[in-house]
């Protein structure tokens, strides 16, 4: 399968889930090619963009398993080509 570029917004509203969150993007590490994580104070949460280069079902499978956090939020973009 194809590599593509993807760009993944994750909000993270529940602070103890924070780790659980690195846990997963470590496992991801060798696709992910930038992050920027952006802390919230006021509102309590964190706002994390993450860029992958990897196959649409690996990137589809991060996307999930951070998704499925308790107090987490993801949203995937693909590019084009």
């Amino acid at each position: 399968m194809e590599n593509r570029i993807a760009l993944i917004g994750i909000i993270v509203e529940d602070g103890d889930c924070v780790m659980r969150v690195n846990n997963i993007l470590h496992e991801y590490s060798n696709h992910i090619i930038g992050r920027m994580g952006i802390p919230h104070r006021e509102r309590g949460l964190c706002i994390i963009s993450i860029v992958v280069d990897a196959a649409a079902d690996v990137t589809s499978a991060l996307s999930g398993k951070l998704g499925a956090l308790p107090g987490v939020s993801t949203k995937t973009v693909y590019s084009k080509v």
